[in-house]
Parts: C-alpha cells; structure tokens; sequence
C-alpha cells in the first residue's frame, strides 16, 4: 500500500521549539519557517494559540504569524485546543487548523484540563465554524499509541475516536506516538484498521523518538498507508506535559530514508541538512537527526572516499 508519494508537515517551529528551556526569538522563529520552505517544505507548523502561561514559547503566536502569513507557498498550519485557540488562528490568518484529542483520559485532563468526550465535542462545535470561515481543521489523536499515566491505550479506544470524528470530515486524522512509546507491528495494524475505516480519508502521523523507534513507525506507517508524516528538522522537540518525550523524528532523516525507498517527498536534503546545523548553531545545541551529522548517501563526492569495513 506504500505510496509513491508522501507529505511532510515540518513541525519544528511549533512541536520543535515549545520544550526549549531557553527562550527563541520571533526572528529566529520566522527564519526557521523561511528555511523549511527554501528546503521544499510547503505545510509547516508555525505555531500554537494556547495560554502562553503554559507553554511560555508560544506566547508569540500572532506576532509570529504576522511575520510569516505573506510567505510564497506557505501553508500555515495552527494548533489549537479549544474554540478560543481555534478563534485566534483564523484570526492570526493561519492556512488550517490542527486540534486534538487525546486518546486517553488521564493526559487528556492534564494536558487539556477536560475529558476525551469533551475534547470531541469541542472539535464538533469548531468543525462547524471552520465550515462557515473556510479553513480546513485537521483532528491529532494524541497518546494513539501509549500513556506516560495510563501505560497501554487499546486500539479500540484510538480507533473508536476517530470514528467519532470522520463525520466532522477533517482535512486529515492524524495519530501521535506523543510519548515515542510505540512500535512497528503497533503503528501498521492500527493505520491498517483506520485505511479500513476511511479508505479515501488522509491519515497522518507524528512519532518521537523517545526509544530509538521513530524512524522504524514511520516506515511501517508508510507501508501502511499513511499519506503524510510529522517531522522536525534536526529532530527537535517535545511535549511539556508528558515526562520524558523526547524529539521529533529529524525531517532531514524522514526524508533521505523515504527517498532511499523510493517514495518521494519533495524535500531538499542539502537544504534540510543546512537548516537542521544552522538550528543548531541558533539553539546553541547539537541537534539529535543522524543525517545531519553522518552525511547524506549516496553522494558522488564521497564516493570515492568509501572503505568498506566489516
């Protein structure tokens, strides 16, 4: 089922940047989106409209956006949690909106202060105001594959969710491995229930890397029919209320693992590469993607200088 195409939503601006400890600028902000675009990178997560007193690094989401909204081919997405946050991103002149759902009770209370079932009513009310603005809204199941407080999340329970959203008939579902807890055989069965369920809808996925298993649930969604995959250049990110995420998977490592498996994503690896050293050097930091650091393969100015070793 592997398409010969898949999308990906660059998320550092947004997902990337909101656990750092030290404070990001607007500029360096802004910059980030210009570079992702100049790497091929046409939906980008620019930013999220929840209560700055929560996530301090998102407190300048309308400032943001006014500096990038008139970006050539920009399709701005903004993250929402509630009718408010929803409110401010069409305001901000975000492209779409991303809202969520968490799959399971605990993190949901936590993370949004409310029930799933709440959680899905308010996306109901949103859906029909995003009908009535003409912005396209997405519907994230966060913790679709395990709970920092719960432990395992049954299948069921993601997939009847998503049920319970298909009539609102988002722009895509997404499931988020939010904890980086999941794992191949996980990830491919429930993405091949959900292509059951939907056949035409878009699906979408967002893995950490917590455990080392990012790049392994991105090719088995793939395989399974995902159409689009979260990444974030050099690999940064994390959730500030569930102890112990880790990044993103790295886009420049998304991208050179799905081209080497013949599925093309638009993505500009050299730009990639810079953009995910020159984030590094802007977070005065090492950034946690492979390719960045190994280099890209094949590439004909290294190959000459190939040893083979056992």
């Amino acid at each position: 089922m592997t398409s010969p195409t898949v999308e990906i939503v660059e998320v550092a601006p947004r997902d990337g940047l909101q656990n750092e400890q030290v404070h990001v600028s607007t500029a360096i902000k802004a910059e980030l989106v210009k570079r992702a675009l100049g790497a091929g990178l046409r939906r980008v997560e620019v930013t999220s409209f929840v209560n700055p007193q929560r996530v301090p690094q998102m407190a300048d989401a309308e400032a943001l956006m006014q500096d990038v909204r008139t970006y050539p081919d920009l399709t701005a997405i903004g993250l929402a949690m509630n009718r408010r946050g929803f409110d401010r991103a069409v305001a901000a002149g975000c492209s779409e909106v991303n809202m969520v759902v968490v799959a399971s009770e605990s993190l949901s209370r936590r993370n949004q202060g409310m029930s799933t079932a709440d959680s899905v009513a308010i996306i109901g009310e949103v859906a029909a105001a995003a009908r009535e603005a003409g912005k396209p809204i997405s519907v994230t199941i966060a913790a679709s594959f395990g709970c920092p407080f719960e432990g395992e999340v049954p299948e069921g329970r993601v997939l009847a969710i998503m049920e319970q959203v298909l009539p609102l008939e988002p722009l895509e579902i997404a499931f988020a491995d939010t904890i980086g807890c999941g794992v191949p055989s996980q990830v491919g069965s429930i993405l091949r229930q959900a292509r059951a369920l939907a056949p035409g809808k878009r699906l979408r996925c967002h893995f950490h890397n917590t455990r080392n298993t990012g790049l392994a649930n991105v090719a088995a969604a793939v395989e399974a029919g995902a159409n689009t995959i979260d990444a974030s250049l050099g690999g940064t990110g994390g959730c500030p209320f569930a102890p112990g995420a880790t990044g993103n998977v790295a886009t420049e490592d998304v991208a050179w693992m799905l081209h080497r498996m013949g599925v093309s994503t638009g993505v500009d690896l050299d730009q990639a590469v810079e953009t995910a050293k020159w984030l590094s050097a802007a977070l005065g930091k090492p950034m946690a993607g492979g390719v960045a650091k190994a280099g890209l393969f094949p590439k004909e100015a290294a190959l000459g200088g190939c040893v083979a070793v056992a």
